[in-house]
């Protein structure tokens, strides 16, 4: 078994990196990338100074699990056992297991692909304004956490640092194309209502999700990650209740807290607790396990 360990932050020595985001380091490996999420969490747009023990194994492998899944969609994996990885990162299997993936080389679409089934977070602060979430007509009275008569998609143009804007149809339509803007939308809800249905069956709600896709020789594809914790809102079923925000197996249990401090959520972010970096520990393990089937492997 490979030792455990929490990375913030990674460098492959001979091996070129060429971003850093909030959770995931890329490295070019010149035919493809290599994917690595780190055990960072951010909120508030902010990263935190504490690693979440286990979190960049479950992001990595739940998306593996939903890749595999969904065959109805091209996708960028290339291998996702540290065996299967080329030689020249062979000497980095302990920090690479579980957390990493070589992936296609594909040109990230200028769009987030937001989908929603349930009237949660940003959509329902603007259902309370306008009756409406990004410009699309709602029927009166819903209320917090309720299903949506029907799954909407809205999209969202992607931000290098701070928020993502919500963007119209139409608006989607003018960045990636007709033929593409169709594809996208229809593929983000099919992804989304069989992978709802699937959760349901263990247990978890998703409430909404965001996918991103490529072009690889004109063709789209499903990248980055998919139906994870981080990416999405799981409810637990059976803590599920109309009128209030339900508890969640994502990040929502370290927004919670740092919403008690005076804080005013700008860098520097404070370091976490003990008990909460524990707690959310076990929340992203307990969605793969409840997700998959069985526990995280090396846990």
């Amino acid at each position: 078994m490979l030792p455990r360990m929490e990375i913030l932050t990674l460098d492959l020595p001979g091996i070129r990196k060429i971003a850093s985001g909030k959770v995931r380091e890329i490295f070019d490996l010149g035919e493809h990338l290599l994917l690595v999420a780190t055990d960072r969490i951010s909120a508030f747009d902010c990263i935190l100074p504490n690693p979440i023990p286990h979190k960049g194994a479950v992001l990595t492998s739940i998306s593996a699990f939903w890749f595999q899944r969904f065959g109805f969609v091209e996708n960028h994996v290339v291998a996702t056992e540290v065996a299967d990885f080329p030689a020249a990162l062979q000497p980095y299997a302990a920090q690479l297991a579980r957390r990493a993936m070589v992936v296609k080389k594909a040109k990230p679409l200028p769009v987030e692909c937001v989908v929603r089934g349930y009237l949660a977070g940003s959509g329902w602060k603007e259902y309370q304004a306008s009756q409406t979430i990004c410009g699309i007509k709602l029927p009166a009275g819903l209320r917090q956490a309720e299903k949506l008569p029907g799954t909407i998609f809205t999209p969202s143009t992607k931000a290098e640092s701070g928020h993502d804007m919500n963007i119209n149809w139409d608006e989607c339509r003018r960045l990636v194309g007709d033929d593409v803007a169709e594809q996208v939308r229809t593929l983000s809800i099919r992804i989304y209502e069989e992978g709802r249905a699937y959760a349901a069956e263990r247990g978890i709600i998703v409430a909404d999700t965001k996918f991103e896709f490529g072009l690889l020789d004109d063709r789209v594809i499903l990248i980055d990650e998919c139906l994870t914790p981080d990416s999405s809102r799981f409810w637990p079923a059976d803590q599920y209740a109309l009128g209030i925000s339900p508890p969640s197996f994502d990040k929502q249990f370290v927004r919670d807290y740092l919403e008690t401090l005076t804080w005013d959520k700008t860098p520097p972010a404070p370091a976490l607790p003990a008990d909460v970096v524990h707690k959310t520990s076990e929340k992203y393990l307990e969605a793969y396990s409840r997700l998959t089937g069985r526990a995280l492997a090396g846990v």
